[in-house]
């Protein structure tokens, strides 16, 4: 049956590996604070009760759908409008459109930056075969104002990070909560990976460190991944809770 991503697409690659997705969810995390619209994400309670469980599941089923097949791809992504349609008769208002978008433009962004920092600089064609992927999830949420290309995307992207972002005590407790989750030297090492992948504007206002002291570590953790090693470095890094949920990542 045909897949919903074609096999050997660079997008394959890129969600097919563990390590890849946990520095999508660590450029995520850092968005996902200070989106204006972060205040739906607590509406439910499910993410400050539980912020890596909620970010790991989101970028988990973006995975499930990159490798399902056609049918089984659109039926999760309607399924996904469901669930949100569900949120909004629950608070007897709508999402903003812009929080739809953000989402999909961050998991677009992340993909490229986790993937060169861990591997090689994409080519022009390859950035925008992971554009065309994940706006096709969005035209099948019926999305209004999708960018129609690549360069367009990166348009758009630039304005977003200007005047979407925000600062906000939302932000302030979700980075708590993601401190408490993590301890404190796993926190140190999400923010570390934060400073290589997130833009200038969001580590300004997160206030994250402008120098990352991380380049030797994913140096040798590439190193590892060549050895063979990269398991045991992750059992070390990641919470034993969650360590199960990332060792099913990798493809």
């Amino acid at each position: 049956m045909r897949k919903f991503v074609k096999e050997g697409s660079i997008v394959r690659t890129i969600w097919g590996r563990g390590d890849t997705i946990l520095l999508i969810f660590a450029g995520a995390s850092a968005e996902f604070a200070l989106n204006s619209s972060v205040d739906w994400l607590y509406f439910t309670g499910k993410l400050p009760a539980d912020p890596l469980g909620r970010l790991f599941s989101t970028v988990a089923y973006a995975q499930q759908i990159v490798f399902a097949e056609e049918d089984s791809a659109l039926a999760a992504i309607d399924n996904i409008a469901a669930i949100h349609k569900g949120v909004e008769e629950k608070r007897g208002a709508v999402i903003p459109a812009t929080a739809y978008l953000d989402v999909l433009f961050l998991l677009i962004g992340y993909s490229i930056r986790a993937f060169e920092l861990l591997e090689r600089p994409l080519r022009p064609e390859e950035k925008a075969e992971v554009f065309q992927v994940f706006t096709r999830v969005g035209e099948r949420m019926r999305l209004a104002g999708l960018p129609a290309n690549y360069p367009e995307w990166e348009e758009r992207r630039a304005r977003y990070l200007r005047e979407n972002l925000v600062y906000s005590d939302f932000s302030r407790d979700l980075y708590e909560r993601y401190r408490q989750s993590l301890g404190g030297v796993r926190y140190r090492l999400l923010l570390q990976a934060q400073v290589l992948l997130v833009p200038p504007v969001v580590r300004r206002l997160l206030g994250l460190a402008s120098f990352p002291w991380l380049y030797p570590v994913v140096f040798f953790y590439r190193l590892c991944h060549f050895l063979h090693l990269d398991k045991g470095v992750k059992t070390l890094l990641l919470p034993p809770a969650y360590r199960a949920q990332v060792f099913r990542l990798d493809q």
